[in-house]
């Protein structure tokens, strides 16, 4: 099989993939002889970068994450593709943004960590939705009374951030951006959603109004209180 038809059958497996692709997966999706015998995984990688290429001017994107490769819209273009689907992103809370921060850069920890460095208690419901989600995990048990779970994050979790390990997180200072898409539906689901705000009422007294939270980069190097 040729360079070209090489790259032809990768794209039409991605295009129709639910999930990222490995290369090895990649690999067995082809019969024996259809890749060059002496180097086979070679050739698989010469035609993803090719795919690359092609559509670095595209809507598109062909990105690597820890699962493998997919294709992907490119950020700039999801505001319209939102507008076809009518199932809303879900929308997270910055105390749950802030939880799953701290496991990302902090893990394996507890929950009880967590409380400490946070200041406040975590509600079930935020551990129980970042599990449901498949972002974290419980891997190990600490050796101290009562043997609390300690957490870690997934491949599930490098797959959504676009990582593809770990050693491609952002410096802790630079944590909001990698939160960036969440951290903005968080902000809407605080607001009350685009367009579900009332205006204010200008003759009524300004309400009090609370300070602003500290950095997310700052909550994740606190000391435990």
């Amino acid at each position: 099989m040729d360079a070209d038809r090489i790259e032809r059958v990768i794209e039409a497996v991605l295009l129709a993939a639910d999930e990222p692709v490995s290369i090895d997966r990649m690999l067995r999706l082809f019969a024996p002889g259809e890749l060059p015998d002496e180097n086979p995984r070679r050739a698989v990688r010469a035609a993803l970068d090719a795919i690359s290429e092609a559509t670095a001017e595209r809507g598109f994107e062909l990105v690597r994450v820890a699962s493998g490769f997919r294709f992907q819209v490119r950020q700039q273009y999801s505001p319209w593709v939102s507008r076809l689907l009518d199932e809303r992103p879900p929308r997270y809370s910055r105390a749950l943004l802030e939880t799953l921060a701290l496991i990302v850069y902090r893990q394996p920890v507890t929950r009880g960590d967590i409380e400490e460095i946070r200041g406040v208690s975590v509600s079930q419901s935020i551990m129980r939705t970042l599990l449901e989600r498949g972002w974290i995990r419980v891997v190990g048990q600490r050796e101290t009374p009562g043997r609390p779970a300690l957490y870690g994050t997934t491949r599930t979790f490098l797959d959504y951030f676009n990582l593809t390990s770990l050693d491609d997180l952002p410096p802790m200072d630079e944590i909001e951006s990698l939160m960036k898409p969440v951290l903005d539906d968080a902000k809407a689901a605080d607001e009350g959603g685009a367009g579900g705000v009332p205006p204010p009422n200008k003759s009524a007294p300004a309400p009090h109004e609370p300070p602003d939270p500290p950095p997310m980069a700052e909550i994740i190097q606190m000391p435990p209180a």
